[in-house]
């Protein structure tokens, strides 16, 4: 049974993360998800443990015992790393190598050769801003995959590109990797 990790972070749209998450374990993945603590505003851990049978993470400080180090043990036993919604300030901390937080310090140790990818979300300015250009440019360049975004109306009112691709795009496209469909 392939296991994904699932980021998610805090747009708006982090509410397609719990379909995403729904998907995906209905497609026989396990899926271990990391919320970062901003996400929390948006999307609740019971939410997504719900559906997915699993614990998700928020603090790299949790008080529950782990016979390991749970971020190393997470990046070695995923299959592949899915960020979706992914946020200007993700990209840019993977991008530039800062891991001060339980999403990025875990996709900072996942190996190499394991496929990432990040499904950005973001007001079209921010995702058009040339230094998260180049940053979403050094993550492609270092092994990363993107899944959109996509043009439409973005929750600020604006059209434009920034929208997170759709769910069921994500999900084909990670199961598809994995060689896993969807059943109905």
């Amino acid at each position: 049974m392939p296991r994904i990790l699932l980021g998610v972070t805090s747009s708006i749209s982090a509410y397609k993360a719990i379909d995403i998450a729904n998907w995906l374990t209905g497609m026989d993945a396990e899926v271990d998800t990391i919320i970062s603590k901003h996400a929390l505003q948006l999307v609740t851990p019971l939410s997504i443990q719900t559906l997915t049978k699993r614990k998700v993470y928020v603090d790299m400080f949790d008080e529950s015992f782990y016979p390991d180090v749970r971020h190393i043990s997470l990046a070695q036993a995923c299959d592949l790393c899915l960020i979706a919604p992914a946020t200007a300030n993700i990209i840019g901390k993977l991008a530039n190598g800062i891991a001060d937080d339980m999403l990025s310090t875990v996709v900072m140790a996942i190996p190499k050769d394991t496929p990432k990818y990040i499904a950005p979300a973001m007001n079209t300015n921010m995702y058009l801003n040339s230094i998260v250009q180049e940053n979403i440019e050094r993550l492609k360049a270092h092994g990363y995959t993107f899944i959109g975004p996509k043009e439409g109306r973005l929750a600020c009112d604006d059209v434009g590109v920034g929208a997170l691709e759709s769910a069921s795009k994500i999900v084909e496209i990670v199961g598809s990797i994995l060689g896993l469909s969807r059943k109905e």
